[in-house]
C-alpha cells in the first residue's frame, strides 16, 4: 500500500516521535541535574550522554518531516511524568521508557512506514529503536550497580577514572576525594566504561 507522505500515518509518526525524544532529552537533562545535586556526577554524566543522543534522534526524525515544511501536524500521544526524587527511579524509569520504545513504539513505527511505502523511513525506525534498546541496557547497568550500592566499589581491584581530570585510580573503591583535583567520589567511573580508553588494548 502506497500513500502520499502529507496524508500518511507516517508523518504523524514522525512528529510523535520527534516529539517523545524532545521529551526525553528534557526528562534526562532533569534527572542528570538531580544526580548532581545528589553528588552523582558519574549518573549525571550517563544521563546527559544519553540526552544527547535524544537529540540527534529528534533532529533525524524532524528533518524527515521537511515535505511538510510550513504547516502544523496535529497530534496525539501519551508521554511519561517521570518526576522522582530516588535517582534510581529516575534510572529505572529511564531504562522502561527507552525499552517501551525499542520494543513496542518504533518496532511499530517501522512497520507501518514499511506498509505506507516508506522504506527508508522504516529502516530509520528500526536503526534509532536499535540505539533505545542499548540506552535501556546502560540505564540498567547502573541502576543495578546504584541499588547494590556497588556503583563505587568492586568486588576485585580495578581501575577507576576521575571524570574531572582524568586521574586513573586501581583499587577495589573510588577513592572518597580525587588526589589530584579534589573532586569528590561521585566523579568517578570504572576504567572500563570511561570514555575514550580502549586504546591501550590489543587488536
Amino acid at each position: 500500500m502506497s500513500v502520499s507522505f502529507e496524508n500518511s500515518e507516517t508523518r504523524l509518526n514522525l512528529m510523535r516521535a520527534f516529539a517523545g525524544e524532545s521529551q526525553a532529552r528534557n526528562r534526562y537533562t532533569y534527572a542528570a541535574g538531580l544526580a548532581k545535586r545528589k553528588g552523582l556526577e558519574v549518573v549525571q554524566q550517563v544521563f546527559l550522554f544519553t540526552a544527547d543522543q535524544e537529540r540527534a534522534h529528534g533532529k533525524v526524525f524532524y528533518d524527515l518531516l521537511q515535505p511538510m515544511a510550513g504547516q502544523t501536524i496535529q497530534i496525539d500521544g501519551g508521554y511519561p511524568v517521570d518526576l522522582y526524587s530516588d535517582m534510581l527511579d529516575n534510572l529505572k524509569a529511564a531504562q522502561h521508557n527507552e525499552e517501551e520504545e525499542h520494543d513496542m513504539v518504533y518496532s511499530s513505527f517501522s512497520k507501518i512506514a514499511a506498509q505506507e511505502g516508506f522504506d527508508a523511513i522504516a529502516h530509520t525506525f528500526t536503526m534509532i529503536a536499535g540505539v533505545e534498546k542499548t540506552h535501556a541496557q546502560r540505564f540498567e547497568y547502573f541502576a543495578k550497580l546504584l541499588a547494590e550500592d556497588r556503583l563505587f566499589v568492586s568486588d576485585v581491584e580495578t581501575g577507576w577514572m576521575c571524570l574531572n581530570c582524568g586521574q586513573i585510580i586501581h583499587s577495589t573503591a573510588a577513592p572518597a576525594v580525587c588526589p589530584v583535583c579534589k573532586h569528590g567520589q561521585g566523579f568517578f567511573i570504572r576504567l572500563e566504561l570511561a570514555p575514550f580508553t580502549g586504546f591501550g588494548k590489543k587488536e
